[in-house]
């Protein structure tokens, strides 16, 4: 005759004390926190980029603009010559003189059509969108400046709450988690074990002749498990100093990203400063350079000029309305990498910035 034996078992561990857990919980804590600041990082510099693009346009169309008037001024001499050419007020020298320096504009003009071209699909590629158009900034005498007007705060407040240094931070929190885990691997660790067992004995069991009747039998059990490593090869010891230098290289990290940020905050602290101050004296070299125009323009008018002067004049007016636009531009973007390289920029110094465009 055969038996059969049927049996079921079932075992249950649950860790009581394990070190190395508890350091990859709190590291899995600071990668999170990780990746949140990587985020604010790439938020500030979607920003910045943006902002960066928009204003590259505008600074093209402003000197596309500026070539234009300034092609049209010249074009005006060129005629103005040729006619005093031809009642024989002035020489041929100043007709060619106009008619080179129109045809400096020209070329001057498709390179500026070339470079709006390149900026807008720069800015389009950006946006997402194609054919955006950016409004032009409103007339405005006085930029804001850097509040506050002291670097040392803008550097300590960088040192605070800037993504880079925080990262930094947060790189050499899981670099120490990294030893603590080493160093558990020499340390005990305690589990509760629970298991239960069930057999089925079909038919009967045999026992000499006889056959008894169907028999099951259940077995439970519950303890607490200590395991301490004693010798694994020297592996765990190098793996501990592997750690501790990891944890100096993050440590080291650490400071250069301080020193960078702080490098990174005074140069955007005096740039914008440095910008204002461009500002304002180009503001007094374009009045300068009207006068110097509209003097010009006279005294050719009267013989006591000649035709070279006033197109020099013509230049100097427009290339400083150039670099006068620019750099207000170049103010505006400036404080908004200021407030990068500090940490502290959102969306509401978008909206500042947005407040001083053409509504």
């Amino acid at each position: 005759r055969i038996f059969g034996t049927q049996s079921t078992s079932i075992t249950a561990s649950q860790a009581l004390y394990r070190p190395a857990n508890v350091a990859a919980y709190v590291q899995g804590k600071r990668q999170r926190e990780q990746a949140y600041v990587v985020l604010a990082s790439a938020e500030q510099d979607l920003m910045v980029r943006l902002s960066q693009a928009y204003f590259d346009v505008l600074a093209s169309q402003d000197s596309l603009t500026f070539v234009k008037a300034q092609k049209i001024a010249v074009n005006e001499q060129l005629a103005s010559a040729k006619r005093n050419f031809e009642v024989g007020t002035a020489t041929i020298t100043d007709t060619r003189e106009a008619q080179a320096r129109y045809d400096l504009v020209i070329a001057q003009e498709i390179a500026a059509e070339n470079d709006l071209r390149v900026k807008r699909m720069a800015l389009d590629m950006l946006v997402g969108k194609k054919d955006v158009s950016p409004k032009p900034l409103v007339n405005i005498n006085d930029l804001p400046s850097p509040a506050p007007a002291n670097v040392d705060e803008w550097v300590n407040q960088s040192e605070r709450v800037h993504p880079a240094i925080q990262k930094a931070m947060l790189d050499w929190e899981v670099a120490k988690l990294e030893v603590d885990k080493a160093k558990s691997l020499h340390k005990p660790t305690v589990d509760l074990q629970a298991s239960y067992s069930y057999a089925l004995n079909l038919d009967g069991t045999a026992i000499g002749t006889t056959a008894t009747a169907n028999s099951h039998i259940g077995t439970s059990a519950i303890g607490v498990l200590v395991s301490l490593p004693i010798f694994s090869g020297f592996s765990s010891d190098n793996r501990i100093k592997e750690t501790l230098k990891l944890e100096d290289k993050a440590q080291a990290d650490l400071e250069v990203v301080k020193r960078s940020v702080a490098q990174a905050t005074r140069s955007a602290y005096f740039g914008v400063v440095s910008g204002l101050g461009q500002v304002r004296a180009l503001k007094a070299a374009e009045d300068s350079s009207q006068l110097a125009l509209d003097a010009n323009k006279l005294g050719y008018s009267v013989g006591v000029r000649i035709n070279i002067n006033v197109l020099d004049s013509q230049s100097k007016l427009y290339d400083t309305k150039a670099k006068l636009a620019k750099a207000r531009y170049d103010v505006l973007v400036g404080l908004l990498k200021l407030r990068q390289v500090s940490g502290v920029l959102n969306t509401e110094d978008l909206q500042n910035v947005n407040s001083l465009l053409v509504p």
